[in-house]
């Protein structure tokens, strides 16, 4: 695995600090890491496009727990990341499996990355994952039914709940919001919510896809705890509080690195 550059080591101390007090002025954060305030400018700014961090005139906070970025931002947020991440969760996913997936551009960009598989049958909640996957002539799709949601064309509502409910199905792959630094697992809307939930109970394993600008993200709605899934798939170690949690819960944790051999890196904490 790679090691974190200065930058991103400070970014990453920057978010450390903004959730311990709150805001961080940029004067005193370029003090504290003895940079100038332009550097400082440009990491609050990075930070908060990646939504991991709210800009605010003169520094930073929390970012909001009640509204997720737009889905067009969310689309292009660590796209290669994402990627990376896609690809190494499909080489978990065993020809002729059972699937779920969730609404998400991570669980998108697993869908693209399964197209060289045989045989799969997918059940999904996302018309983004039922476009992408249909014109497979050997994959079974499933739409589920329900209301669309014109934002990110994803399904959510009883008719949606109704249908997961009707299959048992080898793996489950969702996307999440945001992961507690308690385990806790995070999300915006509570229907979407309520289908993740029904996807964790009907699945007899769960691999969860989320990138690094996850951890330790707000986000008002509980979905569960990260001791319901079995693997994690991710692009950076997770932080030591979120670490260990993973190590008491059992989880597998794969990590998705630049190069084609350091992606393969899987590791059992």
């Amino acid at each position: 695995m790679r090691a974190l550059a200065p930058r991103e080591q400070r970014r990453r101390a920057i978010v450390e600090l903004v959730r311990r007090q709150g805001f961080a002025p940029i004067d005193a954060l370029a003090e504290q890491f003895a940079v100038t305030p332009q550097t400082i400018r440009r990491d609050l700014n990075q930070l908060a496009d990646a939504g991991t961090l709210q800009r605010f005139h003169g520094g930073a906070g929390l970012p909001s727990s009640v509204e997720n970025l737009a889905y067009p931002a969310r689309q292009v947020l660590c796209l290669e990341e994402k990627r990376r991440i896609a690809r190494l969760a499909a080489r978990h996913v065993p020809d002729h499996a059972s699937l779920f997936i969730n609404i998400g551009t991570t669980t998108e960009e697993v869908a693209k990355a399964l197209l060289d598989h045989q045989g799969l049958s997918v059940i999904t909640n996302n018309l983004n994952v039922a476009s992408i996957l249909a014109g497979k002539p050997d994959f079974r799709v499933i739409v589920a039914g329900g209301l669309v949601r014109s934002r990110d064309r994803g399904l959510v509502g009883e008719a949606t709940l109704d249908l997961i409910r009707q299959f048992r199905v080898d793996i489950g792959i969702i996307g999440i919001s945001g992961i507690d630094l308690d385990g806790a697992l995070l999300d915006f809307d509570y229907r979407e919510v309520r289908v993740a939930q029904a996807i964790i109970e009907n699945s007899r394993r769960i691999f969860l896809t989320a990138d690094h600008t996850k951890f330790g993200r707000n986000a008002m709605v509980r979905l569960g705890s990260i001791r319901q899934i079995h693997a994690l798939f991710t692009d950076q170690a997770p932080p030591p509080a979120l670490a260990q949690h993973l190590l008491e819960a059992g989880v597998d944790l794969h990590v998705a690195g630049v190069g084609d051999s350091s992606e393969q890196a899987s590791v059992r904490i």
